[in-house]
């Protein structure tokens, strides 16, 4: 919740005019349990999908996440079907792999060739192996935290989300 990606991700959708929620997962900072290996974690992620669509009923929801989070926010969206999805060095060879399904949401995946945590190869394997699969962004030069890059990531979440958003809706 407190990663400058997680807040870049924020402060995108709030300069696009949307309400932004960051959470911490169960067992992380002040939250109460213990880490559940993305079990108890996505049911985290629908509770908080349940409460926002409850509160703001008639605005578009989006999911957003960073690398374990991106991977939670994926199996996340399969379920909710949200208006759209941005996974930043997703996670997903070790959260995400057994998908029988994708979400059918604009989807974004943003990811560093340089990533020292998400290894690039696997999440390119894997997102060619998706039918019709995300817009996959590669940076260059582009490490997992994105030092350096965060004015970039920020500028393409915001240009992917105005492109695949009903304007009417934000």
């Amino acid at each position: 919740m407190h990663n400058k990606v997680a807040h870049t991700l924020a402060r995108a959708f709030v300069h696009l005019g949307f309400t932004a929620l960051r959470f911490n997962f169960r067992g992380t900072g002040e939250s109460e349990g213990e880490f559940d290996e993305g079990n108890g974690e996505l049911l985290d992620a629908l509770a908080v999908v349940q409460w926002m669509r409850k509160r703001n009923p008639a605005l578009p929801l989006w999911l957003a996440g960073f690398s374990f989070g991106a991977a939670i926010a994926i199996r996340a969206a399969i379920e909710t079907e949200p208006d759209g999805l941005i996974s930043v060095a997703p996670a997903a060879s070790r959260f995400v792999d057994d998908m029988n399904s994708q979400p059918i949401c604009p989807w974004l995946i943003v990811h560093g060739d340089q990533d020292e945590l998400v290894d690039i190869d696997e999440s390119v394997e894997w997102v060619n192996q998706l039918d019709p699969g995300p817009q996959l962004t590669v940076f260059p030069d582009t490490t997992h935290f994105f030092h350096g890059k965060l004015v970039l990531l920020r500028q393409a979440v915001e240009e992917f989300v105005t492109a695949n958003s009903n304007k009417t809706d934000a």
